[in-house]
């Protein structure tokens, strides 16, 4: 074993430059998920991926029609009695505006110093290509120690629509001890880092409404009650002077953090300070009794994420407005369910909601948060490959973003999935000039062999 794994790593470093090759012809592909404009490049994108597999010598594999994008599978499970690794990966990837922005062709890889700037890059072609490179290192110089599927989709960035019923219908396939998920990322390049819980999300709409029509406020202004000012009362009613969320039974299902979770949530570099730095707000804010780093990653919230009413545009228009609308998400801790939440704002606005208007709730979808056991041997492989390469114990985090593959995984599949990645948080997800840290990402490379070495 020693030596096929001494093996696979001289491979993996000889050939860094065809491997940040192959990863410059992925991100060339405008595989923009949003938009049907660019749904030939998709289907260019999800061929070359499979393209790539059946180099490796995975079998069963095929480009799979979904209610949207594809998803792309394949296969090798030439170990018998050894675990079974299903590894995760998109290839779609966010739109490029604004355009003007990016120092160089979004779709045209440009290495500027250490960093590849392209879009996908980080988010997660980059992510995608370190597994498919580890793989190649390991069946170029032997066998793979353990098997392993792949689960390739497109839809992730619109927030994979398709994927649960996909999933649902494939469970059969997809068959696996765990799943290996590198869509997260490291908290800094000497900080290598294993995420091992995420929040769920509940998205709402919620409208209040008066009169039938705008009213002159000199006519009507103290005698009718300000659509506006009510949506400001009940949102502003949502929290507590404690900043603790005021929904009835709101944390009657909320899973509280462990001593051992906070000791490990201590370690991380995310102090107040580094929020302060990040944000340039002038101090944090949150719910009393728990830092910003427990805050951020396992404790729910409530938030505003836009409001909408009356005249908005240049000057001044003297109106009641006959409505007022405000998005709200909360982000959601293990064993808190969607539907409980939309239940308990109902519940708030039946006894908070003034009867001087009238009020509307929508709930526009939702998905549950995901918690993994760290003392699983697949997250003690890749804590000590981890370990192996940067000289340092891992991090443990909770990321208080939602993945929503994660959750499908769980409730599908009975499935834990071991979150990790090799982007850093200034690559610009999402935004212009994306990048991947090109020495991080060879580290990675060499990570997910000994991996795959460590687990068979």
């Amino acid at each position: 074993m020693t030596e096929r794994l001494a093996a696979a790593l001289e491979y993996a470093r000889r050939h860094e430059a065809d491997f940040l090759k192959n990863l410059q012809d992925f991100v060339a592909f405008g595989s923009i998920s949003t938009s049907d404009e660019h749904r030939e490049e998709i289907e260019k994108t999800a061929n070359w991926v499979a393209r790539r597999l059946e180099a490796l010598g995975m079998q069963k594999v095929a480009v799979m029609p979904t209610a949207g994008h594809p998803v792309v599978y394949g296969e090798w499970l030439g170990a018998p009695g050894k675990p079974t690794v299903l590894i995760y990966g998109h290839y779609d990837v966010q739109p490029v505006d604004p355009l003007d922005l990016w120092h160089s062709d979004p779709f045209e890889a440009t290495l500027r110093g250490e960093n590849l700037h392209a879009r996908g890059a980080s988010d997660m072609k980059g992510q995608v290509a370190a597994c498919l490179n580890a793989v190649e290192a390991i069946v170029r110089t032997g066998t793979l120690p353990v098997n392993v599927k792949f689960l390739i989709e497109g839809e992730e960035e619109i927030g994979s629509p398709s994927l649960a019923d996909w999933i649902a219908q494939n469970s059969e396939l997809l068959k696996a001890d765990f799943c290996l998920n590198p869509d997260a990322g490291m908290l800094g390049k000497d900080h290598p880092t294993i995420t091992y819980g995420l929040r769920g999300l509940a998205s709402f709409e919620l409208t209040v409404s008066g009169p039938s029509h705008d009213l002159h406020s000199g006519v009507f202004g103290g005698t009718v009650h300000n659509p506006a000012k009510a949506l400001a009362d009940l949102l502003a009613g949502m929290h507590d002077e404690n900043n603790h969320i005021a929904l009835p039974g709101f944390y009657d299902s909320v899973r509280p953090l462990s001593g051992e979770e906070r000791a490990h949530l201590a370690k991380l570099p995310v102090s107040d300070a580094f929020v302060l730095a990040q944000t340039g707000v002038p101090q944090v804010w949150g719910e009393a009794g728990y830092t910003s780093v427990e805050r951020a990653g396992g404790r729910p919230t409530l938030e505003i994420n836009g409001m909408l009413s009356g005249f908005t545009g240049q000057g001044q228009k003297t109106i009641i407005p006959a409505w007022a609308m405000a998005k709200i998400t909360c982000r959601l801790v293990p064993d808190q369910k969607p539907e409980e939440v939309y239940e308990q704002m109902k519940r708030y606005l039946e006894e908070r909601a003034p009867k001087t208007i009238c009020w509307d709730l929508k709930m526009y979808g939702g998905s549950e948060a995901s918690i993994s056991d760290i003392h699983k041997p697949w997250v003690t492989a890749l804590a000590n490959a981890m370990e192996s390469v940067w000289g340092t114990p891992p991090l443990f985090k909770r990321e208080g973003g939602s993945v929503p593959v994660v959750g499908m995984m769980q409730s599908s599949l009975g499935m834990e999935s071991v979150l990790t990645g090799f982007g850093l948080p200034d690559d610009n997800l999402h935004a212009p000039n994306e990048k991947m840290h090109v020495p991080t990402w060879h580290r990675g490379i060499e990570t997910l062999v000994r991996f795959f070495f460590n687990l068979g």
